[in-house]
């Protein structure tokens, strides 16, 4: 991704203002910036009200996501930070802010990281397969596929990708790289697609195998559970969380903590999903599911 202008188009942007229920003065967090398109939405809202002393806290894990937004979202009020967002309570500290009025975290992989032939987040990309977002930190996924057993394959892509073919997957990446390292996502896109059968739903049958590895290296269900463990803490008495998951590893969990975490009172009986003027302009956003929880009152001390 360049430093030029976001090619991402932020999903159920019309559900995210509505939800977060934006008030002048208020201090919100995007904790996955991507390619700004929430943040500008937010901003923009904030910008307009006679209250000047609110902002957006966005954060995002690659730093060419912070690159761009510091010349895409200048003269709006946006503070921006290199974080995960389960380090959200720490970035607040720093800044001397003790609670704020709402928090988004879109799940998603942004269109401007899917543009980036460098880290292999594309089928195609002839770079190598990488798919950190912070390409400083752990172990990029060509690695992780050089190192681990079989077994230890089939059960990452069955467990994070929930791949019913990943036990075939596996044995042929293990085969295939025993004469020629798996290198490029393109290796790698071409292999699965030779073990998996073309679904119904006409998504790519390396989806779930790029979902998982992905997943595993950047260990983004662990960030998730940790944030929904320490974001109601810092959420003012009737502010918001609002979460897009893309997949039901994902929002089986969001699902879980606002059903029973005594912090939060769950606003959305049902996951919201994109109407269809959304999903036929954008289809990226198809499997989007968006649950927005609210923070209760704190509990008096006895």
């Amino acid at each position: 991704m360049n430093a030029g202008q976001p090619i991402h188009v932020p999903v159920l942007a019309r559900e995210i203002l509505e939800w977060l229920n934006l008030q002048p003065g208020q201090v919100i967090v995007d904790g996955t910036l991507g390619g700004g398109g929430h943040t500008r939405l937010i901003a923009e809202r904030l910008a307009n009200s006679a209250n000047q002393s609110g902002f957006v806290l966005a954060l995002d894990r690659n730093p060419a996501a912070l690159t761009a937004a510091e010349a895409n979202l200048a003269g709006l009020p946006v503070k921006i930070a290199l974080s995960n967002f389960c380090d959200l309570p720490a970035i607040l500290d720093e800044l001397g802010v003790a609670t704020v009025d709402g928090v988004l975290l879109d799940l998603g992989l942004s269109s401007d990281q899917l543009a980036d032939d460098s880290r292999g987040f594309s089928f195609e990309a002839a770079g190598d397969l990488d798919l950190r977002f912070n390409p400083s930190e752990g172990e990029p996924a060509w690695q992780l596929l050089a190192r681990l057993r079989e077994n230890e394959i089939a059960d990452l892509i069955y467990q994070f990708g929930e791949e019913r073919f990943s036990r075939r997957i596996a044995r042929r990446i293990v085969e295939q790289r025993a004469s020629r390292p798996i290198r490029t996502a393109g290796n790698l896109a071409e292999l699965v697609r030779r073990c998996v059968p073309r679904s119904a739903d006409r998504i790519d049958p390396a989806t779930r195998t790029f979902q998982a590895l992905r997943i595993a290296v950047n260990r983004e269900l662990e960030s998730l559970d940790l944030a929904l463990r320490q974001i109601p803490d810092r959420l003012k008495p009737g502010g918001r969380l609002a979460i897009i998951s893309f997949h039901s590893l994902e929002d089986r969990r969001v699902k879980e903590a606002f059903r029973n975490d005594p912090r939060l009172k769950a606003l959305t009986k049902k996951p919201i999903r994109p109407a269809d003027d959304e999903i036929a302009s954008n289809p990226r956003s198809r499997s989007a599911k968006l649950r927005v929880a609210e923070r209760l009152p704190l509990t008096p001390t006895t």
